[in-house]
C-alpha cells in the first residue's frame, strides 16, 4: 500500500468570491470568517492534518493578504516534522503573465512545484467548503481500485442537482459520464445512479485524487480547459480509470451570503449538523490568548460566543457573537451574525467598534471591526431582495454591514 507521505494535498484559494461580496470585498473566499473564530480556510487544512496528510499547498490570488497572514500565523511545524504548508500564489513567469483562469488553470501554472514535491498522488481541495472528512480512507480507495482518479461523491436531491456536478457511476464504483450543473429534467435523468427517490444522484464534492503522472497529462494535452469539473473530469473519463469515493457525511458548500448565513446559525443550535470540536479530529485555527467573555445580566439562547467578548444586559437569541465583540446595554439581537472585531481599541475617540446602546438587530451579518451606533435598528428584508447601499448591502434578504463600516446612531434599516 502506497503511504501518505507520497500525497501532496492543493486547496485552490478561490477567486473574486463574487456571490460571497460584500464578505469578500477585502478577503478571499477562504479566508471568510466561520464559526466565531475559525476561517473557512481552516476545515480542509484541518482536514489533511487529521488524516496525516502533512504536505499542503494553498493556490492564492484575489485579496489574499489576510489569508497569507492567517497561514503564517496559524500553521507551523517544526525542524523534526516532514511536513508544511506552503503559499503557491499567482505570479508571472517567463512561460505565463496571466492570472489563473479556473481551478484546473491555477494548477497548471504549479506544474513545476508539484513535480518538485515528488508526490505520486495529488488531492484536489476547494477552500470554502463546511465537512470533517478522513482522506486516508479516500486514499486506500484510490489505491485498492487502482483509479487514475478518484472523485468524492455524496446523494444528492433532484432540487439540487442544478448546481453540482452530476455524475453516472456503475456497480464496481467506476464513474462512466459527468455533467456539471444540468439544468434540465431530461438531462438529469440521464445520470441517476441510486435506488432513491428523495436522492437518485450523486453529486460531486469538488474533492479529486489523482495519479500525478496522470494528471500533469491532462493539465499538458489540454491547456484550454480551464475548470476541472467543467472541462478535465468529463474528458479523463473517455480515457482514464475514474472511480467514485461515497461520503455520507455532513458537507455544505458556503458559496452565497444566503448559505453562509444559514450555515453559521445552525451551528448555534444543540442539533447542529457540524460538530467544531472532536477530541479526535479537531478543527485547528489561530492561538490568540484571549480572556474569556463576560456575560453581564443578560438573556442569552441559542448563541455561540466566541472568546474575548462582552455582552451588557443585553438579550441575544439563535446568534453567532465572534472574537471579541463589544455589545453594549439594551440591546436584542436575534438571528444575526457578528464576525467580531482584529484588535481592542486603546482610546475612547469617535463610535467604538461594537454595537452601542439600545440597538435591535435582526437578521444581519455584521463584518469585522464595525461601528454601530447608539438606537440602530436593523431587519432583514424578504427573501430574493438585493440592495447596494453607501453603507450597507442586502443580499437574499439578509442586510451585511461591510468590515470596517460605520453606522451613526439612529440609523434604520429595513424593509418600510
Amino acid at each position: 500500500m502506497p503511504s501518505l507521505n507520497e500525497v501532496l494535498a492543493v486547496i485552490l484559494g478561490g477567486g473574486r468570491g463574487a456571490r460571497l461580496y460584500p464578505l469578500t470585498q477585502m478577503r478571499s473566499k477562504p479566508a471568510v470568517p466561520i464559526a466565531g473564530k475559525y476561517r473557512l480556510i481552516d476545515i480542509p487544512i484541518s482536514n489533511c492534518i487529521n488524516s496525516g496528510i502533512y504536505r499542503i499547498a494553498v493556490l492564492t490570488q484575489f485579496n489574499s493578504v489576510s489569508l497569507h497572514r492567517h497561514i503564517t500565523n496559524t500553521y507551523h511545524f517544526d525542524a523534526f516534522h516532514p511536513g508544511w504548508v506552503q503559499i503557491w500564489a499567482a505570479e508571472q513567469t517567463i512561460e505565463s503573465a496571466d492570472w489563473y483562469q479556473g481551478t484546473a488553470d491555477a494548477v497548471r501554472k504549479q506544474t513545476l512545484e508539484i513535480q518538485s514535491s515528488g508526490a505520486k498522488n495529488v488531492l484536489i481541495l476547494a477552500g470554502d467548503h463546511l465537512y470533517r472528512m478522513n482522506y486516508k480512507e479516500m486514499a486506500e480507495y484510490h489505491w485498492d481500485t487502482k483509479a487514475d482518479i478518484t472523485v468524492a461523491v455524496q446523494p444528492v436531491p433532484r432540487d439540487e442537482a442544478s448546481r453540482l456536478g452530476i455524475l453516472k457511476r456503475e456497480k464496481n464504483g467506476r464513474i462512466s459520464a459527468f455533467v456539471e450543473k444540468p439544468k434540465d429534467v431530461e438531462t438529469q435523468d440521464k445520470f441517476i445512479s441510486r435506488d432513491d427517490v428523495v436522492r437518485p444522484f450523486l453529486g460531486s464534492m469538488g474533492i479529486y485524487m489523482f495519479k500525478t503522472r496522470v494528471l500533469m497529462e491532462l493539465l499538458s494535452n489540454f491547456p484550454s480547459f480551464h475548470d476541472f469539473g467543467g472541462d478535465i473530469i468529463p474528458q479523463a473519463i473517455q480515457s482514464y480509470s475514474v472511480y467514485g469515493f461515497d461520503f455520507s457525511g455532513y458537507w455544505q458548500d458556503i458559496g452565497t451570503i444566503r448559505s453562509f448565513y444559514e450555515t453559521n446559525l445552525a451551528l448555534t443550535t444543540s442539533e447542529t449538523p457540524f460538530n467544531f470540536y472532536d477530541p479526535k479530529l479537531p478543527i485547528y485555527t489561530e492561538t490568540r490568548f484571549l480572556p474569556g467573555s463576560i456575560v453581564e445580566d443578560s438573556k442569552i439562547r441559542d448563541v455561540l460566543i466566541a472568546e474575548g467578548s462582552r455582552v451588557q444586559k443585553s438579550d441575544i437569541t439563535h446568534s453567532i457573537i465572534g472574537i471579541r465583540s463589544q455589545i453594549s446595554r439594551g440591546c436584542v439581537i436575534k438571528d444575526t451574525i457578528m464576525l467580531g472585531s482584529d484588535y481592542y481599541e486603546r482610546d475612547d475617540e469617535g463610535l467604538p467598534i461594537g454595537i452601542g446602546e439600545n440597538c435591535h438587530i435582526e437578521g444581519a451579518i455584521l463584518d469585522k471591526n464595525v461601528r454601530i451606533g447608539s438606537n440602530v435598528t436593523i431587519r432583514p428584508f424578504p427573501r430574493n431582495t438585493d440592495i447596494d447601499h453607501a453603507k450597507w448591502y442586502v443580499r437574499d434578504g439578509v442586510v451585511v454591514i461591510p468590515k470596517d463600516m460605520v453606522i451613526e446612531s439612529g440609523t434604520q434599516i429595513g424593509p418600510e
